[in-house]
């Protein structure tokens, strides 16, 4: 078809993203009027369809600027059908909800992740951390329900983590040194968002806060794909990550 961009456009607006996606490839205007901006009615269509209105119009997405980034954010959210019994996803579609379960720790795994490429994505607990609250990465093999309050993320050789309460970092049972690595490194506060900075050309996983790089936290990951993953322990307690994209530099 050699309709008018803003023609194809509307037309493009009712579309689902898996057909959106087929439509990218047809040819090289439809290429560019699907993916020429990221605000366009089509992305904001479809966002509005996707996302919940809470996700919307409250801060979740403050930091994921255009309407094609969100419904982005919103496939690489939490997975309702990965994650343990004693959790459950809001309906904002991006926060974690563990129930008051005792001697039980709980985590949750995005539903997409990743065997190439650098990306990004924030996490932060919007209640208390209890004795042990971990962000990380997983495999699909790692275990997201286990007895006791212990750092499941990280409790074996699928999984790496950050425990936020004690700065440890964890990976196959074992605690692999402190982090940041500085004296008197701040512990974290409740509602501060953590950005995870996942390489996989590179094979590492580092961390920032705010605006401030941490460094490298894992080397030497394995190439296979890796989850987006978080593990809590408190009951009543909620987490949110959000996927951002490829990490900006510098």
């Amino acid at each position: 078809w050699r309709l008018p961009g803003r023609v194809l456009e509307l037309v493009f607006s009712y579309l689902e993203l898996r057909e959106l996606r087929s439509c990218a490839l047809v040819c090289k205007l439809w290429h560019r009027v699907l993916h020429g901006d990221e605000n366009s009615e089509v992305w904001r269509s479809l966002a509005a369809r996707c996302l919940a209105e809470e996700a919307l119009r409250t801060d979740i997405l403050c930091n994921v600027p255009t309407y094609k980034g969100k419904v982005r954010a919103f496939h690489h959210a939490f997975s309702t059908n990965d994650c343990s019994r004693n959790v459950y996803i809001k309906k904002n579609g991006f926060t974690l909800h563990r129930n008051p379960i005792a001697q039980s720790t709980d985590g949750a795994r995005t539903k997409i992740g990743f065997s190439e490429g650098r990306h990004a994505w924030e996490v932060w607990w919007e209640g208390p951390l209890g004795t042990v609250a971990v962000i990380g990465i997983a495999t699909k093999r790692a275990a997201m329900q286990c007895q006791g309050y212990v750092a499941l993320l990280g409790s074996d050789d699928q999984s790496w983590g950050w425990n936020l309460v004690d700065n440890n970092l964890l990976h196959n049972g074992e605690v692999n040194g402190s982090f940041p690595q500085c004296n008197n490194a701040p512990k974290y506060q409740i509602g501060e968002r953590i950005r995870v900075i996942l390489d996989m050309e590179d094979k590492t996983l580092a961390f920032e806060r705010g605006y401030e790089f941490l460094g490298v936290a894992f080397r030497g990951l394995p190439k296979v794909c890796l989850y987006p993953a978080v593990s809590a322990v408190y009951g009543n307690t909620e987490v949110t990550l959000v996927y951002l994209g490829k990490p900006l530099d510098g």
